[in-house]
């Protein structure tokens, strides 16, 4: 059974964990935890199509494993001075732990809203220039790679990103790679392609979510009426019986009074 720096070298074909996370060997609490946020968030079982999700989930489970072990400053520091980590009852923990509830302990859910005023601050931000730079370096100008590992971006954003890099390149901050100016037309084609198919199928994955949704709330909506209209019952029954038994009630007192007794009378 594999061991976890064998599984980081499946799944991420890398056994260094701060190089998985992208992150520095001297990174704070807070940066493995935002690193591993965002990194988790691209293999999150729920977040990916259904032939994916197999992978995602041991992906997610390696990841989750990293932070464990990064955030924890015993095991950090064990990490880091023998530079791996072969714990006798690590496969078992990878296998048995609840990863998913070990993810809710540590971020709450994001809503659409919050996603989407993300989306408009990373734009044009430090970070998204950081993380662009990170794509091309690592497979030398491949716009495939720089489209899947840069987040909120898409084919019809390629312009845009294109003249960031190539100012970064024309500045020195990045050397020009063969790849960047030499893509063929048919690779361009075959990503806007796929791109499209894969828009498609998330605005139908989308539209059988809300479906579900609706179900679930007109579902909820159907119990709870249910529920109000059994106890409306149940009480109008107990109003009823109360009521019966107070017309009883005043029936026996007033309206069938007991005859009087004859007073006896004596004989003279």
């Amino acid at each position: 059974m594999s061991n976890l720096t064998e599984l980081c070298e499946k799944f991420f074909k890398c056994r260094d964990f701060y190089e998985i996370l992208q992150i520095s060997r001297t990174a704070s609490e807070k940066e493995v935890r935002k690193a591993y946020h965002k990194l988790s968030l691209q293999v999150h079982p729920d977040r990916v199509k259904d032939d994916e999700k197999l992978d995602a989930t041991e992906r997610f489970k390696v990841l989750g494993k990293i932070h464990s072990i990064l955030s924890d400053s015993e095991k950090r520091a064990v990490y880091n001075s023998t530079g791996k980590w072969e714990e006798d009852d690590d496969t078992d923990d990878m296998e048995t732990k609840d990863w998913g509830a070990y993810w809710r302990s540590l971020f709450r859910e994001i809503t659409v809203e919050e996603i989407n005023s993300y989306e408009k601050k990373y734009k044009g931000s430090a970070e998204e220039t950081a993380d662009l730079k990170r794509a091309y370096m690592s497979r030398q100008g491949d716009m495939d790679h720089i489209l899947e590992a840069v987040p909120f971006t898409h084919t019809a954003e390629e312009p845009r990103l294109r003249q960031i890099i190539d100012e970064l390149i024309a500045n020195g901050d990045l050397p020009e790679f063969p790849e960047w100016n030499n893509e063929s037309p048919l690779k361009k084609e075959r990503r806007r392609r796929r791109w499209e198919r894969e828009a498609q199928e998330a605005a139908r994955l989308e539209a059988q979510h809300e479906k579900q949704r609706k179900r679930r709330s007109s579902s909820a909506v159907a119990e709870l009426n249910g529920s109000l209209e059994v106890a409306l019952l149940e009480r109008k029954k107990q109003r009823e019986s109360q009521m019966d038994n107070l017309l009883e009630s005043l029936t026996a007192k007033y309206c069938n009074p007991k005859p009087k007794k004859r007073s006896s009378t004596r004989k003279k």
